[in-house]
C-alpha cells in the first residue's frame, strides 16, 4: 500500500541570434534583459491567460560536495518588470517539497495574477527547484514494499516497511546515476546564489511559502548580504520539518473556537477534540472492513484502521475554506456507525495497493532537514497521547537518517539571525504551519513585518486583494500600518 504525504516576448531574429552567439545580457527597446541560457515564449495558464515571458536555466553541480559531480538544469520562467523603478529580481519558491514555481504560475484559479502584479517591482522568477517540474531528471522510484490493506497494522509495522523502500530506493537512485545527496535545502540554496549571478544582479529577493520558507531561510544563512527582502507565508523552521503533535492539537482548540461562532454548526459539533477522540477509539478497537469502488468497476477491499484516518486527517486541515467541513462530517458519520462518507473519501484514491514508491527531491529535502535529537524525543512524547500522532509529516520522522550521510546536522537547522526586510504572512486557522512555530521559526529575524490573516489558512497568498497590496507596499518600502486581514470563515454546518 502506497500511503500518501502531507507539500512572449516579440524579439527579432536577429536579436535572438546576436544573444545566442554572444552570450551575454542586452536590452531590447522595453529595456528588457536577456540572459544567457534564455529564449522568449508566450507563458500560458491552464486557464489560457497569457503573457510575455522567458524561459531559461542554469547550470549547477548536482552536488558540490563532490568533485566532479555532473552537472545539472535549474529552469525557470522569468516574468520581465513592467513597473519604472525596477528592484531586484523576486524568486519564487514553491512549497512541498516537491513543488514547481512554474506550474504554480500555470494553475488556474491561483497565483498568477500576483505573480503579475509583482512585476511592478522587478523581474518575477518562478523558478523549478533542482529535481521538480521542468528540472526534475530523476526517476521515480518504486520499491518492492507493500503495505497490506487488509491487515491490521502498527506503527512499528509501517515505519519499518518505508525504511526497508527507502533503502532500496537509495540503492536505486545510485544505480540510475543520481546522487541524492545533492538534493538538499543547503544545496537549492546555493542554486539561488548562482541564479543571482546569472541574472547579473547584486541581491535578490525571495517570495516563498510553507516549504518555500523553510528554503527561504537557509538562503538566509547561505546568502548573508546577498538577499534584498523576503516575503513568505506560512513559515516552516529549519528545525520544523516535523511539527510539534501539541501544535496540531492547539490547532484544532483554535477550529474549535471558530465552529462555535457559527450557531449551527456549533449544534452539530460542540467538542471536536472529543468526537476525533472517540472515533480514534472505535477504530483502534474495530477496525472497519470496507470495499472501495474503483473506476474500472472492480473493488478494493481494505481495513480501515486509526492510522489511516489520522493521515486523512492530516491532509485534509491546511485550509479551513478548502477540507475541513468534509472532514468533520467524516467523523460525525462514522460515530453515528455509518461508512457512506467514508468511502467517498477513500475512492479518492488515500490508499491503493501499490508498492511504496517515492520522488527523489521531496523524499531527500525531508530527510536532509530532518530533526534534531531534542525535537524529535518531544515529538514522540507528545505523540502519544495526540490527535494525529506522527501522521502530520508522514514519512516523517519515521524516515529520519533513513539515508547515511543525507541528514545536514543541527547547524543548519539553526534559525537565521539577520536583519534583512522581511515580510510574514500567518494564518489563524493554519493546519500544517502553526502560530508558535511560525514565531518561533522567524524569532532571529529583527527587521520582520507580521500580517495575521484571521481565519486563513496554510495558503493564503490569494484570500483576499489586500494581501497582495501589502506585498506590494513591503517591496516598495512604504509603510505598513495594519497588523491583520481578516476573511470570512465558511460554514462548517452539516448540509440539512
Amino acid at each position: 500500500m502506497q500511503y500518501p504525504k502531507f507539500k512572449r516576448a516579440v524579439v527579432h531574429s536577429f536579436f535572438i541570434l546576436t544573444v545566442l552567439l554572444s552570450g551575454k545580457t542586452l536590452a531590447t527597446n522595453q529595456t528588457t534583459s536577456i540572459y544567457k541560457n534564455e529564449k522568449a515564449i508566450v507563458f500560458t495558464t491552464m486557464d489560457n491567460k497569457t503573457t510575455d515571458a522567458f524561459e531559461g536555466y542554469i547550470e549547477v553541480p548536482e552536488n558540490r560536495t563532490k568533485l566532479n559531480s555532473r552537472i545539472i538544469k535549474v529552469k525557470y520562467v522569468r516574468f520581465p518588470a513592467t513597473g519604472n523603478k525596477k528592484g531586484s529580481p523576486i524568486v519564487y519558491l514553491s512549497g512541498g517539497p516537491g513543488g514547481s514555481g512554474i506550474n504554480t504560475a500555470k494553475y488556474p484559479n491561483f497565483r498568477f495574477p500576483l505573480f503579475m502584479a509583482l512585476r511592478e517591482r522587478g523581474d518575477v522568477i518562478a523558478l523549478d527547484q533542482r529535481g521538480t517540474g521542468a528540472s526534475n531528471t530523476t526517476p521515480e522510484c518504486v520499491s518492492s514494499q507493500l503495505m497490506p490493506l487488509t491487515e491490521k497494522l502498527t506503527e512499528n509495522d509501517v515505519e519499518q516497511r518505508y525504511r526497508a523502500a527507502a533503502k532500496e530506493c537509495a540503492a536505486f537512485w545510485q544505480e540510475q546515476g543520481v546522487d541524492l545527496l545533492g538534493y538538499t535545502t543547503l544545496q537549492s540554496a546555493l542554486d539561488i546564489e548562482d541564479l543571482r549571478r546569472h541574472l547579473q544582479s547584486k541581491k535578490v529577493t525571495l517570495w516563498g511559502i510553507s516549504y518555500g520558507s523553510h528554503l527561504a531561510f537557509a538562503t538566509m544563512k547561505e546568502l548573508a548580504g546577498k538577499i534584498d527582502k523576503v516575503v513568505i507565508a506560512s513559515a516552516e523552521g529549519l528545525n520544523q520539518t516535523v511539527k510539534l503533535p501539541s501544535e496540531t492539537d492547539a490547532y484544532f482548540a483554535r477550529l474549535q473556537q471558530a465552529i462555535n461562532s457559527q450557531e449551527h454548526a456549533a449544534k452539530a459539533y460542540p467538542d471536536i477534540v472529543k468526537l476525533m477522540h472517540a472515533v480514534h477509539d472505535k477504530l483502534e478497537k474495530s477496525p472497519i472492513n470496507v470495499s472501495i469502488p474503483q473506476k474500472d468497476g472492480a473493488s478494493i477491499d481494505m481495513l480501515f484502521q486509526k492510522m489511516h484516518l489520522q493521515i486523512i486527517a492530516s491532509s485534509m486541515i491546511a485550509d479551513p475554506q478548502r477540507g475541513v467541513k468534509h472532514l468533520l462530517m467524516l467523523y460525525k458519520t462514522l460515530e453515528q456507525g455509518s461508512n457512506s462518507v467514508l468511502i467517498e473519501f477513500l475512492k479518492r484514491g488515500y490508499f491503493n495497493n501499490q508498492p511504496i514508491s517515492f520522488k527523489a527531491m521531496p523524499f531527500a529535502m525531508d530527510v536532509a532537514s530532518g530533526v534534531t535529537k531534542e525535537r524529535l524525543a518531544l515529538i514522540k512524547q507528545q505523540a502519544k497521547n495526540s490527535l494525529l500522532g506522527l501522521a502530520l509529516n508522514f514519512p516523517m520522522p519515521q524516515l529520519n537518517k533513513a539515508v547515511k550521510g543525507l541528514d545536514l546536522g543541527d547547524s543548519f537547522r539553526e534559525k537565521p539571525i539577520n536583519d534583512v526586510p522581511t515580510l510574514l504572512l500567518t494564518g489563524t486557522l493554519d493546519g500544517r504551519t502553526y502560530i508558535h512555530s511560525q514565531k518561533e521559526a522567524t524569532a532571529g529575524l529583527s527587521n520582520l513585518t507580521q500580517i495575521k490573516v484571521i481565519n486563513g489558512g496554510h495558503n493564503i497568498f490569494m484570500v483576499s486583494p489586500k494581501i497582495t497590496e501589502i506585498i506590494k507596499s513591503f517591496l516598495n518600502d512604504e509603510a505598513i500600518t495594519t497588523t491583520s486581514v481578516t476573511i470570512d470563515l465558511p460554514d462548517f454546518a452539516p448540509k440539512k
